[in-house]
This record gives C-alpha cells, sequence and structure tokens, in this order.
C-alpha cells in the first residue's frame, strides 16, 4: 500500500526504516507504561469519572491546546471562559488544520484512533460528526479513569500531590482493587513562597492541620513537612518533586533561615536574596528527606513561568503563558548535588531540562555524581513540556547517549493531566526506535536484534521499575 493511500495514524507511523519498525513492534510496543510522573487528579481515578463529553476528557485544563488556539485567533472565552462546551471544541477542531508541523496534530489523530477509533482527520467539517461518534462512546466504561488504565496497560501512576494533601482518593483506589498502582509524589514547592507571604502563610496554615502540629518557628516547619513526608510514605510515594527555574544553591544558615520564616510569618515578603537562601535551606532539607527513604527527587528546571502579568492576575497559573527560561543551570545544579553528595544525603534524582541549550549541561553534570550505588542513579529526565515532542526527544536523547548510557534511561511519562495522554508514551517509543533504526541501517550501531531489542524494551519500563523500586508492579 502507498503511504498516500493509508490513514494517516498508520502501525508504521513514525517510523521510517524497516528496522526501526521491527524494534518498535517486536520489543517497544508490548510493553507496560510505568507512569510515573503526571498531573492526573486523582480524585477522578478515585470516582472514576464518567465524562459527559469530549471537551471534559480532551480539552478541559489543557493548556497546550489553549495556546493554539489563542495563536489562531480564539478568545479567551474559547478557553478557559464560559462559551458552550461543543462551541470550545469546534474552536479546537478549526485549529487543528493549523497546528500542522506542532506536535499537537500528531498528538490529536493518536488520541482520536487510539480512544475512539477515529482515522478522520479533525478540523471544521469533519468536527460535528467526531464529536457525535466521541461522545456516544463516552458512555462506556473503557473510557472512564480506570478503564483507560486497563486499556493502555498502565501498570502504575505517580500524580503530583501537596504536603498537606490527605490523599484520600489514594487511600480508595489502594482498596478499590484496581489492577493499576496509583502513587502520590511529595511536591512542597509552596514551602519555599516566603516572598509571597499572602500565598504562604495560608498554605503553611493548611500543613499545620495536615500534620497536626502548630507550627511557629522554622523547627516546627521542618518537622510537619517531615510528618508528611512520612505520610506519603506510608501511602506507598517513593518519589518528591519540584517545579524550580534552577537549583537553589544560595544556601542559608539555620538561624538566617528561621529569621525569614520569621519575618513571613509576620507578613514581611523575603527579598529575592533571602528567598533564594531559604529555598537553599529548604531543598537540603528535602534531598535529606529523599535519601533517608530511598526515594527518588524529580528536579523541573528551565521554565519561565507566568510570563503575561496581566493574564496571571486574571486566570492564575498553569493556564499557558509560560514559556522557556533562559537560567544559567550549571553551577547551581552542579553546587546543589555536591552538597548532597558531601553529606553523602544524595538520592537518586531525575533532572528534566526545559532549554535544549542546557542539554548538556545536565548530561555532563549527572556524570560527575554517579556513584556505582545505583545504575544510572543521577538520571537525564525525558523531554519535559515544550521539549516533548519527536525533534526534542532526540535532542534528549543524542545529548544523553554521547555523554552517558542511554541504555540506563528511564524513559517517558505523560506529565499529563489529561486521560487522553497515554498515547504520549506510543509517541516516544516510536521515536527511540527510530533513532536505534536510523543508526543500526547506517552501520553506527551493530544490526544486531539481541543487543538492540533488550535495551529498547528496558527503556520503555523495566528500567523505571527498578529505578523507582516499583519491582511489584
Amino acid at each position: 500500500m502507498l503511504l498516500s493511500d493509508m490513514p494517516f495514524i498508520h502501525e508504521d507511523f513514525l517510523l521510517s526504516t524497516k528496522t526501526a519498525a521491527r524494534l518498535y513492534h517486536e520489543y517497544a510496543e508490548p510493553e507496560p507504561i510505568l507512569d510515573y510522573h503526571c498531573h492526573l487528579p486523582p480524585r477522578d481515578v478515585a470516582q472514576n469519572r464518567r465524562f459527559q463529553n469530549l471537551f471534559e476528557i480532551w480539552l478541559e485544563g489543557d493548556h497546550y491546546k489553549w495556546r493554539a488556539m489563542r495563536a489562531n485567533g480564539f478568545g479567551e472565552e474559547y478557553c478557559t471562559g464560559a462559551v458552550p462546551p461543543r462551541e470550545k471544541f469546534l474552536a479546537w477542531a478549526r485549529t487543528v488544520p493549523q497546528t500542522l508541523r506542532n506536535p499537537l496534530y500528531h498528538w490529536t489523530h493518536l488520541e482520536l484512533k487510539r480512544y475512539f477509533g477515529i482515522d478522520e482527520l479533525l478540523d471544521e467539517s469533519s468536527g460535528p460528526r467526531i464529536w457525535d461518534q466521541a461522545n456516544a462512546l463516552l458512555g462506556s466504561d473503557e473510557l472512564r479513569p480506570q478503564g483507560i488504565m486497563r486499556k493502555f496497560r498502565v501498570k502504575a501512576v505517580c500524580t503530583t500531590d501537596d504536603p498537606t494533601d490527605d490523599l484520600a482518593p489514594h487511600r480508595a483506589v489502594a482498596a478499590s482493587g484496581l489492577e493499576t498502582k496509583m502513587y502520590p509524589a511529595f511536591r512542597p514547592d509552596q514551602a519555599l513562597n516566603v516572598h509571597l507571604p499572602e500565598r504562604f502563610n495560608p498554605w503553611v496554615n493548611r500543613l499545620e492541620a495536615a500534620a497536626n502540629v502548630s507550627i511557629g518557628s522554622l523547627a516546627d516547619l521542618v518537622d510537619a513537612l517531615s510528618r508528611r513526608h512520612q505520610y506519603f510514605h506510608e501511602m506507598g510515594g517513593r518519589l518528591s518533586d519540584h517545579g524550580i527555574n534552577y537549583a537553589y544553591a544560595n544556601f542559608a544558615s539555620e538561624p538566617e533561615a528561621a529569621a525569614i520564616f520569621a519575618r513571613a510569618r509576620g507578613g514581611q515578603a523575603a527579598t529575592p536574596e533571602e528567598q533564594s537562601r531559604f529555598a537553599s535551606y529548604l531543598m537540603l532539607v528535602f534531598g535529606r528527606l529523599d535519601a533517608e527513604k530511598g526515594w527518588t527527587k524529580q528536579l523541573h528546571v528551565g521554565a519561565r513561568r507566568n510570563a503575561s502579568t496581566r493574564r496571571f492576575r486574571e486566570l492564575g497559573p498553569d493556564v499557558g503563558f509560560d514559556s522557556i527560561g533562559d537560567w544559567p543551570q550549571a553551577d547551581a545544579l552542579g553546587a546543589y548535588l555536591d552538597r548532597l553528595d558531601q553529606e553523602n544525603a544524595l538520592p537518586k534524582i531525575v533532572v528534566y531540562n526545559l532549554n535544549p541549550a542546557d542539554n548538556y549541561v545536565i548530561a555532563t553534570m549527572i556524570g560527575n555524581f554517579q556513584d556505582g550505588s545505583v545504575a544510572g542513579k543521577i538520571q537525564f529526565g525525558s523531554g519535559w513540556w515544550f521539549l516533548d515532542q519527536r525533534e526534542a526527544m532526540r535532542w534528549q536523547m543524542n545529548a544523553l547517549s554521547n555523554c552517558g548510557l542511554i541504555s540506563r534511561f528511564i524513559g517517558m511519562l505523560t506529565d499529563s493531566r489529561s486521560f487522553l495522554s497515554y498515547p504520549r508514551h506510543e509517541y516516544f517509543r516510536r521515536t527511540l526506535c527510530d533513532l536505534f533504526g536510523e543508526d543500526m541501517e547506517a552501520g553506527r550501531i551493530p544490526n544486531d536484534d539481541k543487543l538492540v531489542g533488550p535495551i529498547i524494551r528496558e527503556i520503555c519500563f523495566g528500567n523505571a521499575r527498578r529505578f523507582l523500586g516499583l519491582e511489584g508492579v
């Protein structure tokens, strides 16, 4: 069959050589999914939410699509506003043809194919039909969260949770008998906000209630965070996560950090220098906690968040007004890792980088702290956010290959708020196999499936399971 006669999403989509296709179908495709970092709402999993329409399951909260719709001339009412769901979807349908060469075009049609069996390209004319066809299928249990996880053979999913969260949905899922395990990940970013006392103090009050302690001092704050870290551990959590522009390495002494905390509790905003020093102090605390329990720490670096002050004031964070940042990474990351290493308190770490200019900085920096205790103890995480597309995935994998061991790479995650995002693992696996297949056919690596195939298989699933200590999933 000619390529022009095939559906857009066909069995060898993104696989440009016969070797790549063989690697994908024999070694990558059969592997289950371990989604060790996402932003799925745990309550939706626990309640096994039934989505009422295609907007709810596909567009609700998806700032990737909102950015494209704004760029295509649709006003905010079609993104975060009050336009009816069907009209929002049809605005997205009119936008999709304009996303050619954007990964959204690939993801959109992969998701329509894998979830709804729809091969038709989404555009203005097909939008009403696809809306009706998909909505008719949403009544099935297969397209509720727990059914989706079964369908895509998701062995475990790690959500992103604030230390103040009660984790009741995780208890409910653990008691439900769902085959997919759902674990919390500890994300204490709010603890660093001493420069924003109007946000910091209400959060500390919630932490007091969650930890059942009074927080009147820095020591009390650290105690409360330690208690919540232990609670997450008891609930199966084995990962922490930090969304930071760059590693904090401007370390304050304990008395200095205590004074900054006291002023913030009194309503006085920390200066940028004080916030940096306080955050650096707490990041050492978090590193020690993770190391003590054998957890994996995730560092997401390189974002420039909330660039539009006007939109941030109107809509808040995480609605599509963030971009890649140009932060100096090498000295700060090196100093942070080195300080923990000197204390013998360096946990397993995954560093996700958002600025491709820093790929080789990250890929070489992690090599300084591999100590032989765990294969790939410090990981260069998969292409993140604006870089979780074919071209940038290859950049990340090439940097890791050239400077480290891609064979120990723990592979892909969704980093998504949408239950329709599991085909991102397929997208990654196809890109991975295409990269290896090109090298095999060009003679750059041996054309030997017995050598290459197991490496592909382990990157897709096995490496992450062992690295994260989730061998039981």
